[in-house]
């Protein structure tokens, strides 16, 4: 499986645009080659370089099968288009939060679990940590694309 995105190539910079120096939209992403028997996605995107341990910037879950796409801005609303649902990110928001890195250069890695089942038990206060216990025996594939950012 591979994901991609317009806004920026893997290990690139991801454009202040995405940021919270710019307007702090997800960047839209895309992926192919999800396997034979996927029945929904989880989106996960974080930046372990972060003082106080990995910051979780996104968590969506229960993505469609049928769902090959995130378009640029995706709403921080509980329910997504397509019937995913965000999950809380460190800040303890639903919806996309964007790098903003206190100094240096930090990486921020969206990761993309092909699933083999909806995920059950979760909604709007679930984190990464839940996602992933949630995930475990389920996922078939995996992508990932990591950008870096560093503020001016």
């Amino acid at each position: 499986m591979q994901l991609t995105s317009t806004a920026f190539n893997e290990g690139g910079v991801i454009p202040s645009r995405f940021t919270c120096d710019g307007e702090d939209l997800s960047p839209q992403l895309a992926w192919s080659g999800a396997p034979a028997g996927m029945q929904a996605l989880a989106l996960i995107c974080d930046d372990p370089d972060a003082l106080a341990g990995t910051w979780v910037h996104w968590v969506l879950f229960n993505l469609p099968n049928t769902v090959t796409s995130l378009p640029e801005g995706v709403p921080p609303n509980p329910a997504v288009e397509g019937g995913a649902s965000h999950g809380a990110n460190s800040w303890g928001r639903i919806g996309y939060r964007g790098p903003c890195p206190p100094g240096g250069t930090h990486r921020y890695f969206f990761k993309l679990y092909a699933l083999d089942s909806q995920l059950a038990g979760l909604d709007n206060r679930s984190t990464a940590k839940d996602v992933e216990a949630a995930m475990q025996g389920h996922v078939l594939a995996q992508a990932q694309l990591m950008g870096r950012y560093q503020r001016k």
